[in-house]
C-alpha cells in the first residue's frame, strides 16, 4: 500500500481551487453531520483524481461542521456531483443539517513575518 501523500507545502500561491462546505447541523446532530461529510470526503479521496486534500472540523459550540477541500479545478465539482453514489451520499446531509458550499481560487498566500532578535 502506497502511503506517500501527494499533498505538500508551497511558499507561493498555486492554481488550486478550494471547496468550502459549511454544514449547519440540526440541534444535537453535529456528530452525525460530521460522519456524513467524512464518508463523502473519503469516497471522493479514494476515487477522484481531482481531489487533492481535505480538512474536516467541528465547531466547539456544537453547531457546525466545515469541510475545506482542495481540488484541481472548479470542473471537479461537477464531476463529483455527476457520480450518483457521491450525490446520494451528499444528500444524506439534508437529514441532519442544512449546508452550503462555495468554490474559491487562491488569490494570495500570507505567511507569518517574524523579526528575529540579533
Amino acid at each position: 500500500m502506497d502511503t506517500e501523500s501527494p499533498a505538500g507545502f508551497s511558499a507561493a500561491p498555486a492554481p488550486t481551487t478550494f471547496v468550502v462546505n459549511v454544514i449547519h447541523a440540526h440541534p444535537g446532530k453535529q456528530e452525525e453531520a460530521f460522519a456524513v461529510i467524512q464518508d463523502v470526503v473519503h469516497y471522493v479521496a479514494e476515487r477522484k483524481e481531482g481531489f487533492l486534500w481535505s480538512t474536516l472540523a467541528k465547531s466547539t459550540d456544537g453547531l457546525t461542521v466545515v469541510n475545506i477541500e482542495a481540488i484541481r479545478g472548479a470542473g471537479n465539482v461537477e464531476e463529483f456531483f455527476s457520480d450518483p453514489v457521491f450525490a446520494a451520499k451528499f444528500r444524506e446531509l439534508d437529514e441532519v443539517s442544512r449546508s452550503e458550499f462555495h468554490t474559491y481560487t487562491v488569490g494570495d498566500l500570507v505567511l507569518p513575518k517574524r523579526v528575529t532578535a540579533t
